[in-house]
Parts: structure tokens; sequence; C-alpha cells
């Protein structure tokens, strides 16, 4: 070996660096989808908690609520009257208060009525002036114990709001504050900045999630598993529980609460979740590295030294001696134990089978290009043999026709044919041939010929089909079959008779109906068995009347999904433009087959011929 091959083909270290970057690269891949999973793992432990912790402040306030019997008529009450009662906020009820001076003043006139206590009925058993006096003093104790809640659960936000269910004006759009926790020193009022008094309406139609949210929490309420609204907005929890309804409105018990110092948390320890866990990552792949060097990449580095000997040689003796002989023991014991030495004995053999494989490679290359060459010259053969000339009778403008034959391979085995048998006589054949390839193009050839041979005697279609079927019973080794219909058109009179061979039921439209199946007479099929007699008969066709025939390749074409075209898809694909001319007619069915058989294989040969009888002029 030279010292410029030497130079060109010396192993480089580089693999190393690569192996190094690719467990860098996958090293912080690893990384982050590590932080990540641990910023979840935390992200969904935090959440619980918080989820946990609003439900037990939303609870409490529910229960505070409900402590008054009459609780489902003080809801109403203040919903009605938000703007006709005289409420006292924030403040100590202990004594000089107008609250005070109201519970004296009802206490007065009801000496029996007890506040905590009294139900639905013992309100409504009170005059509207009492009963407005009992609404505004449950109402100021309420919001007294619901800022006491708030103070001890140092939440930021605690409410509790009202809004139309599905069947209100406003279903979810608005949102009806009925009770806003505040703490010593807050502002109450209707402005953005202020905590929200009774009666406060926010707007939330430009909300979906939020409306959606507590659509679900309203229908799943009285579930087994009901539903609450909780979700992080920006640095804040949000959490809604459902507490009562009524006359088309739902009230919504509200938590917010700020979380940056959760989120802070969940930061940090996804960091040192993520930290810890790459530390033991990169000690485990170094490990493997030194391993992977002393037990794999040092002994390749002889067999890809070989390998590119042969690449550039092609001289498999030379690599298999090389193999074999200067490896030292070290490496000889190392790729015996591992898959490099399977490696090294599968290139050796490798070796010999390229070489066999070439020169059989170009002998078969040979036979190929001479196969195609002899399939190409038998599809002109075939394609010559059929009429494809149109208009193929330009002095007869009695009558229009036009015909496709599509094989499935190089070759196939449906033909169509059209021929004048005198000036005043027309013949249309269509045949599908048994097999496929040169086999089938072969019997057609033959089977053509003999149909024609025969037609061009003046025969009737049912005497032409019996005497072809004896012409190729009587030599037909391969046990070959073919299906015809065949008609022989009287130009004069628009006559057509016919006869069917085991064919496909030829498509019929009379003039201004639609395309529909004639169901003819079926024959047996030709060439199967000696002394088969076929029968004919007659169509009479006025002008405007219109045939299509075809062959099995046409219902019988499959979509990906193993469905058939079918008959019916046939019939819609004609009838979409009936008036159609016959070239029309036929471009539109190859389209709808198609559209509907997509990109999938096809495995049968399509012919059609579509006619058309105008008659005289």
């Amino acid at each position: 070996m030279d010292k410029a091959y030497t130079e060109k083909h010396q192993y480089k270290p580089g693999i190393i660096l690569q192996i190094l970057t690719l467990v860098t690269l996958g090293l912080l891949i690893i990384g982050v989808i590590t932080y990540f999973s641990q910023y979840r793992i935390a992200d969904a432990d935090t959440k619980e908690v918080a989820e946990e912790f609003a439900s037990r402040v939303a609870d409490e306030v529910k229960e505070s609520v409900q402590e008054y019997p009459a609780y489902p008529w003080l809801l109403r009450y203040w919903y009605e009257h938000s703007e006709d009662m005289d409420i006292e906020y924030d403040v100590d009820y202990q004594t000089g208060t107008r609250t005070e001076e109201k519970q004296r003043l009802l206490s007065s006139r009801h000496p029996d009525f007890q506040i905590r206590y009294a139900d639905e009925s013992d309100v409504l058993a009170l005059p509207e002036e009492d009963q407005k006096l009992y609404a505004e003093i449950t109402y100021s104790w309420l919001i007294t114990r619901v800022n006491q809640i708030k103070r001890s659960y140092d939440i930021s936000y605690l409410y509790c709001v009202l809004t139309d269910d599905d069947s209100g004006e406003n279903p979810y759009g608005a949102q009806f504050f009925l009770l806003s926790a505040a703490v010593p020193g807050s502002v109450r009022g209707r402005e953005y900045n202020e905590v929200y008094t009774l009666g406060t309406i926010v707007d939330i139609s430009d909300n979906t999630e939020l409306q959606e949210s507590m659509r679900t929490v309203a229908r799943t309420s009285q579930s087994d598993n009901p539903y609450n609204h909780f979700e992080y907005s920006g640095h804040y929890a949000d959490y809604y529980k459902y507490m009562d309804s009524f006359d088309g409105h739902v009230v919504f018990i509200g938590v917010s609460d700020r979380i940056s110092d959760l989120l802070a948390d969940i930061y940090k320890e996804a960091l040192y979740g993520t930290a810890v866990a790459m530390f033991y990552q990169i000690i485990l792949i170094l490990l493997i590295i030194l391993l992977l060097y002393k037990y794999a990449l040092h002994p390749m580095k002889t067999v890809l030294k070989e390998i590119r000997e042969y690449t550039e040689t092609k001289d498999s003796q030379t690599v298999i001696r090389n193999l074999e002989e200067t490896l030292t023991n070290r490496e000889k014991y190392l790729l015996s134990h591992n898959e490099i030495g399977q490696l090294s004995d599968n290139f050796v053999t490798l070796t010999r089978e390229i070489d066999d494989y070439i020169a059989n490679i170009e002998k078969f290359t040979a036979e190929n290009e001479r196969m195609n060459t002899e399939l190409g010259l038998a599809a002109r053969l075939q394609a010559a043999m059929l009429p494809s000339n149109f208009p193929a009778f330009p002095d007869h403008n009695e009558f229009d026709l036009f015909a496709l034959m599509d094989p499935a391979r190089e070759v196939g085995g449906d033909f169509y044919d059209f021929f004048l048998i005198d000036e005043d006589h027309l013949a249309l054949v269509i045949a599908d041939v048994s097999g496929k390839g040169i086999p089938a193009a072969l019997f057609m050839m033959a089977c053509k010929i003999i149909l024609k041979n025969t037609s061009m005697m003046g025969l009737s279609p049912s005497e032409i089909l019996t005497r072809a079927n004896g012409a190729i019973c009587a030599n037909n080794k391969e046990d070959m079959f073919i299906t015809v219909w065949i008609g022989i058109l009287e130009i004069s009179t628009g006559k057509l008779t016919c006869s069917n061979a085991g064919h496909e039921y030829p498509v019929l439209k009379k003039p201004g109906e639609k395309y529909e199946l004639y169901k003819d007479k079926h024959g047996f099929v030709i060439g199967a068995m000696h002394g088969v007699k076929f029968t004919s008969y007659d169509l009479q066709l006025t002008p405007g009347t219109k045939i299509f025939v075809y062959t099995d390749g046409v219902p019988e074409a499959t979509d990906k999904d193993n469905q058939l075209f079918g008959t019916d898809r046939l019939l819609d694909a004609l009838n979409t433009n009936p008036d159609q001319n016959p070239e029309e007619t036929i471009t539109t069915v190859v389209q709808a087959i198609a559209n509907f058989v997509g990109d999938a294989e096809q495995f049968d040969d399509v012919t059609m011929l579509a006619f058309e009888y105008k008659g005289k002029a």
C-alpha cells in the first residue's frame, strides 16, 4: 500500500469528538426534558395544594352563608333589592353601630324572632319593612365574617358572585357581586381598584374560557363528581365553587390568591432536581464512553481500515487475508466476543457475494433490457390492433362512437372492436380475456381475429359467438376463456341485434331518460366448453339512444380501502351529464374512476365503448 493511499485512508480520531458532541447534545436535550418534567411534577403538586387550600376557604364561606337557614331567601333578596339596602360594611359589630341599632329595633318589634335561626317562612311572616331590616343585619354580619376569613387565610380576593345561567338573558356574561371581602383600610366602591360593594356588575363576556368553566361548574354541581374551576391566571390562582341557584341565576364563591412565591418555589425545585439528575447522567455517560472506546471503537479501527481498502480496490482476497493475519491477539480476542467480530466475518462473506452479484447483475440487466424492449413492442402491437382513429367513420353521420382500453400491465387481455360488415351493418364488440399480461394479450389477439372474421360472414350475433366458441375450443390447451358482448346494428333502421357471452350488462339510455343497466340474458363464456349455443335479442334504437359497454375492470376498480367502484357509481358518473357525446362520456367515467381509486394500485384492465345512434339526418 503506497504512502498516498495510507495518508488518505488513515484512521482519524474525530469519531471520539463526534461521539462527545452527540453526547453533549444528548445531555442538553435530556437536561431540558428533565427540567420540564421536574417542573411539571412540582407544578402539579403545588397546584393540588393550592386547589385544596382554595376549596377549604370556599367551603368555609359557603358554611358561613348557610348558617342562616333563610340563606336562599337572603341571596334572592340581596340581588333584587341591592340598590335599596342600607348596608354597613367592614365594622366591628360590638357597640355603637347602625347594625346594632337595627338589631335592637327588629328584636323590639318581634321578640320571638331569632335572626340567626329564622328560616324562610319566619322571614316571610315579617312585614316588608322588617324583612329589609333582617336582610341588612344579616348582610352586615356576613360581610364581617367573610372579611375575617380573608384575613385568617391571607387571601388576596374572596367574593361571592351571581350570574345568569343558560336560561337567562346574558348566560354567564356578567358577574353580579353579592359579597366581596376587604381588609382594614380598603376603599369600598365600584371602580376597578376598589373593593366591590353589593350590586357591582362586572362584564366578562369577552372571557369565554371563564364563562365555559362557570357553566361546567353549574352543570356538574349535582353530580357525584362535581367540577370546581381552578386555573393559574398570570400571578394569581382563580377558583370558583358552586353555592346555590334560583330563578335562572347561579351563585358562585370565588377565591383569587397571589401565587408568585409558589411559582418561585416550583422553579427552584425543578432546577435542583434537574441538576442532580444531570450529574448522575454525566458520570454514567463518561463511563459508557470509556468502555465503548476500549471494547468497540479501537477494534473497529482495523475493520474499518480494511473496508476502506475494499471500497478502493474491490480485492476481496486481500481484505480476507488482512482481516485474518494483521489483527493482534488482543484485537482477535475482542473481535471474537462482540458484534464487531460478527461484522468482520459478515464483511468477508459479503465481499465474496458482491463479486458473484456483480457478475449476475450484469447478465440480468442485459436480459431485463431485452424483455422491456419486447414488452414495449408487444404493447405497441396490441394498441395497433385496436381501432384508435376517431371519428372512426366520418362518412356516416347516423351514429357516433368512442372507445378506450387501459391495460393494468404493459399489455392486457381486454379489447374492443367496431367495423362495418357492409354499408348498412355495423359490428360493435367488447371482450375480456381471462388472465393478465402477455398470455392474455396473445389469446386476445387470436380471439379478436376469429370474432371479426366470423362477423364478416354475415351471421347473427348468436351464430358468430357459437362458431367463435367452436374455433377457440378446438385448440385451447391453456383452458383460457373470454367474455364477449357483440351487437350488429342495421344502420338504416336502428335495429340492434345483440348477444352476450358471460359479459357485463350493457348500459342503455333512451332519449329524454337516464342511463340504466339493461339486464340482458347471459350465455356461457367462450372457450370453456364445446357445443355451447348462444341466443340473440333485439333493441330498437331511436335517434338519441346511447349504449355504454365495458369490461369488469370498471365496476371492480378498487380504492385504498378495498371498496369497489361498482355499477351504482358508474351510473352516477354517466348520469352526471347524460347528453354528452361518446368521447365526453368516456372521459367523464375515466375521471370518476380516477377520483375514486386515488393512488390505489389497479389489477384489472379498464375498457369502455360508448355509442350514440343519431339516425338519418
